[in-house]
């Protein structure tokens, strides 16, 4: 079972900065869109970003000029920078990436914003 390997989660104050990576295996070919979601505490998982093998972008209102996600498409890899955390980012953080055979998943990781 394939499975994407995240990592740069962590404690952060508000106002804070975190860097998310998310690699594939590069054995995955025709990755076409990437994406970050979460999941609060007692909440549904929510869609946080996308990204197109293009380029193209996508943000949930709440992160909008504060997230930037990027990727390179060379490593299979997507990121998400997060700047000026909130409290109310508080999640784990999941990645995605899809093919037109399907889409992966990673283990998630832990974003916490302390107050």
């Amino acid at each position: 079972q394939v499975q994407l390997v995240e990592s740069g989660g962590g404690l952060v104050q508000a106002g804070g900065s975190l860097r998310l990576s998310c690699a594939a295996p590069l054995s995955i070919s025709g990755i076409n869109v990437s994406g970050w979601y979460r999941q609060a505490p007692g909440k549904q998982r929510e869609l946080v970003a996308t990204i197109t093998s293009g380029g193209s972008t996508n943000y949930a209102d709440s992160v909008k000029g504060r997230f930037t996600i990027s990727r390179d498409n060379a490593k299979n890899t997507v990121y998400l920078q997060m700047n000026n955390l909130k409290p109310e980012d508080t999640a784990v953080y999941y990645c995605n990436q899809r093919t037109v055979g399907g889409g992966y998943w990673g283990q998630g990781t832990q974003v916490t914003v302390s107050s």
